[in-house]
């Protein structure tokens, strides 16, 4: 058995492979079980099933080895996103990017809505981040921010935020630990959508929370953790079953998708139904911006045929949206922009299907 510690000496994609699993004996499962129970006899290391879970702990040991921390995973992304906001104290000061997932925006809203204080601040203004970190409570992050694909000096707004004493949270769903661990950048909490690249199969819907091994760490989460409980957001455990599966392919699966975005985004540039290609430099997402208006763009998605029109990402599928066409999506956002998650299709056949679906408007 495989355990947290073991993430500082085995290369990750051993780690994926090997964590989370059972004690080894003689005839043993590799795999652990999936525990399918409400209730628990008295006096036992659990006492019901809304506060663990066996088939819990092993995801939550893998994905806490991968990030450096300790993880809870959630019923879904919003549930890790809902319980990460609620450290922000009600009234409190939150600073974020000007543009976010859009779930999270909806939160940020309806905490303005309830006497708070949102800063927005782009994405790529370091400085206006330091600035408005002193007088806030909390700071959420992405890097990349989702759908524009800006980049955020993280290791510089993690450093002031931990100076002046501001709760960081790292959105790291689009990055995965494979690409960015903000807990080693000096993050307090991180988030995922296990949804997307950890599960990697578009089958499950589920969220984590991580906090680093630290008293600090340990304190945040126990806060995080009595948030999962008292709110309901708990995971079943067929559901994160399926996730720890998929995350042993991770690293496999974010390899091959990641040269194909590398690729793609080679190609647009310069294309003639592009006006201007998102792309980081690293991962599997990339957004562009179609020449024309939102109808060309809502034109380009129902005449792909391997890429599948959809709301979502991460998933060994290739997939294609509008954001906008979303009443919630940032106005930030242009109108005519395709977020694409790219998958571990060939690379031909994606491009194949994609230029001629952008050469056909």
């Amino acid at each position: 058995m495989v355990r947290e510690e073991d993430s500082q000496q085995l290369q990750v994609e051993t780690f994926l492979v090997a964590s989370g699993r059972p004690e080894r004996s003689p005839g043993a499962s590799v795999n652990v079980g999936v525990e399918l129970t409400s209730t628990y006899a008295a006096d036992g290391v659990v006492n019901y099933a809304r506060s663990g879970n066996p088939t819990w702990n092993a995801f939550e040991e893998a994905l806490g080895g991968l990030e450096g921390g300790r993880a809870l995973v959630h019923a879904s992304g919003m549930g890790a996103i809902s319980a990460a906001l609620s450290l922000l104290p009600a009234g409190g000061t939150v600073v974020a990017p000007d543009t976010t997932y859009n779930g999270t925006g909806d939160l940020l809203a309806a905490h303005e809505q309830a006497g708070g204080t949102v800063v927005r601040v782009h994405a790529t203004d370091t400085a206006g981040f330091l600035a408005a970190l002193d007088t806030a409570e909390l700071v959420w992050l992405e890097s990349p921010t989702n759908p524009l694909m800006d980049v955020i000096e993280l290791d510089v707004v993690l450093a002031r935020a931990r100076e002046v004493g501001v709760t960081s949270v790292v959105d790291n769903t689009l990055s995965t630990p494979l690409l960015c661990r903000p807990l080693s950048l000096g993050a307090d909490v991180v988030v995922h959508s296990v949804t997307k690249y950890l599960s990697g199969h578009s089958d499950v819907v589920l969220g984590a929370t991580v906090v680093g091994d630290t008293e600090r760490g340990r304190e945040l989460g126990e806060r995080l953790r009595r948030h999962r409980t008292l709110h309901g957001a708990i995971a079943g455990p067929m559901e994160v079953y399926l996730a720890l599966r998929g995350l042993r392919t991770l690293s496999v699966r974010l390899e091959r998708a990641s040269a194909n975005a590398a690729e793609l985004a080679a190609r647009l540039e310069g294309h003639p139904s592009v006006a201007r290609v998102r792309y980081p430099g690293a991962g599997a997402i990339l957004s562009i911006d179609v020449a024309g208006d939102a109808d060309a763009a809502e034109r380009v998605c129902a005449a792909t045929r391997v890429w599948l029109h959809s709301t979502s990402l991460g998933g060994v599928e290739s997939q294609v949206e509008r954001r906008r066409r979303h009443p919630s999506e940032s106005t930030q956002v242009p109108e005519s922009l395709l977020r694409l998650s790219v998958g571990i299709e060939n690379v031909e056949d994606l491009w194949a299907d994609l230029d001629r679906a952008l050469s056909a408007v």
